[in-house]
């Protein structure tokens, strides 16, 4: 119940303002240690959340797409061999991904469903540029690669 509460609200608060990226989104309320909240930025509860349209992908709009593409390349290309790199790219996948919410047209179902999948990633990303070792950063790199391949699962 507390999962559907929490989930509620994540979805109350994002859907309120996609044009609003100096809003806070939700609050982190846990009181676990730090390696907890790591942990947790790595489970993949979320995606059991996202549903299809009718069995068809979602329409997403242009700037979203290509935002997403963006990400992707950024962290192809990108070098990181120090933790200064992997924080320099963080910097720049956060100002792609403020880019996707300050443009967001998208309403309704398809809208819900973007925004389940963007909040992990939101997290992800701001923890990418706040690591403080090699192996943290590798880790926290690959799980954002594999979430924004999720996209393309969903929407179109």
């Amino acid at each position: 119940m507390k999962k559907i509460i929490g989930l509620l609200f994540v979805i109350t608060t994002l859907t309120a303002s996609c044009k609003n990226t100096n809003k806070k989104t939700a609050t982190d309320t846990s009181t676990d240690s730090t390696t907890s909240q790591t942990d947790a930025l790595f489970e993949t509860a979320w995606m059991n959340d996202l549903s299809l349209n009718n069995g068809r992908k979602w329409e997403a709009n242009k700037e979203t797409t290509e935002g997403v593409l963006k990400m992707q390349t950024l962290l192809q290309s990108e070098t990181t061999h120090t933790i200064e790199e992997y924080v320099h790219l963080a910097g720049k996948l956060n100002v792609v991904k403020n880019e996707v919410v300050k443009e967001c047209t998208m309403e309704g179902a398809s809208h819900d469903n973007l925004h389940l999948w963007l909040y992990p990633l939101i997290k992800k990303i701001k923890a990418f540029s706040e690591v403080k070792s090699l192996e943290e950063a590798l880790k926290l790199k690959q799980s954002i690669e594999e979430h924004l391949k999720v996209y393309a699962t969903y929407f179109q």
